[in-house]
């Protein structure tokens, strides 16, 4: 007999107050431990069985198929209250159908194999909510503004369209604005991913979040501290995972059809075969039809692609929003990159030195290398263009 599973949305709304989003850790977090307890006296149950201890095993298998089926089974039943079929219906009435038949363990498999895979989506999408939250420390909670010719902090959420924001070197800008006063230099490394500092003075525009690394300035405000450009990049990409429907797991994308497919199919095997037969035999058929038809390995698979990719992804400092977007990863052949260094090492070699006539491969070297030994960009090489004589060619 198959085991079968499959995942649901998560239903944690999006845009939720990021101090009220504090990552627990997985032990703590009920969503991961449900899937484990059920796990554990699954295992257990099977260690007893095999060892002839028939009833203690049975309790151990009722407990592991109600604590994986209290993740799911009640948001199905809403669902169906909705009038919306979903594959964790499919399983509640699968884990029914055994339970009928009296294969109590293959219940708990089902009831255990679709909590954890559920629990695996939800951690994955924590984690990209986790980046989220990230960027969003990056605006400092107070902003200093210029209120009848004295400076006054306030809330940086309390900022409003049009007051004159003062930025001292070291501190980050609250929210969106055009400099009106002062000259500096502003790192958005964390922002743009851009290593090198950018100039600003009178009329530049700048975003929230970024650190002012030099001189004062004095800003005007382009948008609300709760509305800017940190704010708006956060409220998008939580809308796209809140919005992902059945686009972000395979399993999803055929559910609409399968499980009424499916409970059709049981239901025409029971009547079917009834007329025509035992109706018991027949019924106890259409059951194993439930059970089998759940796509155990199709569901499973897609989450842990999810995770995988989402926690491997977030090591490198990118965030991705939802499953969907991850699926499109395996259509793209060609890709367009913006801006020189994003995609390499950070080191720098010539490969290879082409001249014009009357100009030899030394004197080019060394032309070159005086020419980027001042260099202040980051990344400039440091030895691949020094020469074998002088540095500096001679007049």
């Amino acid at each position: 007999m198959s085991a079968a599973c499959g995942c649901d949305e998560p239903e944690t709304a999006a845009g939720e107050a990021v101090d009220e989003e504090q990552e627990r850790p997985w032990w703590r977090d009920r969503g991961i431990m449900v899937p484990v307890f059920s796990g554990v006296a699954f295992g257990t149950g099977l260690a007893l069985e095999w060892s002839e201890w028939e009833i203690p095993a049975l309790v151990l298998f009722w407990i592991g198929l109600l604590l994986g089926a209290s993740t799911f089974t009640p948001g199905a039943i809403r669902k169906l209250f909705k009038g919306k079929l979903s594959i964790s219906l499919l399983m509640t009435i699968s884990a029914i159908g055994a339970v009928i038949l009296g294969y109590v363990e293959e219940a708990a498999a089902l009831a255990f194999l679709y909590s954890i895979a559920e629990a695996l989506e939800d951690k994955a999408m924590d984690r990209a909510r986790g980046g989220l939250r990230a960027l969003l420390k990056l605006v400092p909670e107070t902003a200093t503004i210029r209120q009848g010719g004295a400076s006054v902090e306030v809330a940086a959420k309390d900022l409003v369209v049009g007051q004159l924001m003062l930025v001292r070197p070291g501190e980050r800008i609250a929210t969106d604005g055009v400099v009106r006063t002062g000259r500096s230099s502003l790192d958005t490394s964390a922002i743009t991913g851009e290593s090198i500092p950018v100039e600003v003075e009178p009329g530049d525009a700048v975003s929230a979040g970024a650190i002012n690394t030099a001189g004062a300035l004095e800003v005007e405000t382009t948008a609300a501290g709760t509305d800017n450009s940190l704010t708006t990049i956060v409220d998008l990409v939580e809308k796209a995972q809140a919005e992902k429907g059945d686009r972000a797991r395979l399993a999803d994308r055929i559910a609409r059809p399968l499980v009424p497919g499916v409970l059709i199919l049981a239901v025409l095997v029971a009547v079917i075969g009834s007329l025509l037969g035992d109706p018991e035999l027949w019924i106890t058929r259409a059951l194993v039809v439930l059970v089998a038809a759940s796509p155990c390995a199709l569901a499973i698979s897609v989450p842990l692609t999810v995770v995988a990719a989402i926690g491997s992804a977030s090591k490198f400092g990118v965030i991705i929003k939802s499953g969907a977007v991850f699926e499109r990863f395996g259509v793209i052949r060609h890709v367009s990159v913006d801006k020189t260094g994003t995609l390499t090492r950070n080191e720098p070699a010539v490969t290879a030195v082409l001249t014009t006539d009357g100009v030899t491969e030394e004197q080019a070297l060394a032309w070159a290398a005086a020419l980027e030994q001042h260099s202040t960009h980051p990344s400039r090489p440091r030895s691949p263009l020094q020469p074998p004589g002088p540095l500096l060619p001679r007049a």
